[in-house]
């Protein structure tokens, strides 16, 4: 293919070339760049979480980084869980709700946002504890370590069920 883009690109005046090439860079971009959601369009979260948590900030930045605006309580984390509905067997160290539903512990971005969309009737997600490699316990200090863990879902009557494996 490069050949032929080339061999086409020869045959054409300067600027030509220059159109074709920032048509083809810009073309390829196309599928991989994404605008990040302007703040109004952002899903909104509210996160309670202990003061100076190295593990709870680092999975804010992993929100962020995924486009939700994030609120944060540097108390209250208990309390929230509590109130949210969260069985005390299946909690971490914050604890965060969005759109109706409690998010406990370091729930990957991706599964917050699957929730959003299938929108189950439960109380939310869960990942019980800290293990290692889930967001925000994946730093350099982790050495690339990863625990296998499971995303839970939280029905109403406080059981769970497997929402995503991550091995």
């Amino acid at each position: 293919m490069n050949e032929i883009v080339s061999q086409a690109a020869a045959s054409r005046p300067l600027a030509a070339r220059r159109r074709l090439t920032v048509g083809l860079v810009a073309a390829s971009l196309a599928g991989v760049v994404r605008a990040a959601p302007s703040p109004s369009q952002a899903p909104s979260i509210e996160v309670w979480k202990s003061a100076g948590c190295g593990c709870c900030q680092d999975w804010i930045v992993h929100l962020q980084s995924n486009g939700f605006q994030v609120k944060v309580h540097e108390s209250g984390n208990a309390e929230a869980r509590t109130r949210l509905g969260i069985p005390a067997r299946l909690a971490s160290c914050h604890t965060a709700q969005i759109d109706g539903y409690a998010i406990e512990g370091h729930v990957p971005a991706r599964e917050v946002q699957r929730l959003l969309r299938e929108r189950p009737a439960a109380i939310g997600l869960t990942v019980p504890g800290m293990p290692i490699g889930s967001p925000g316990m994946d730093g350099p200090a982790y050495g690339g370590r990863q625990d296998a863990y499971g995303v839970l879902l939280v029905s109403r009557d406080g059981s769970t069920t497997v929402y995503q494996s991550y091995p």
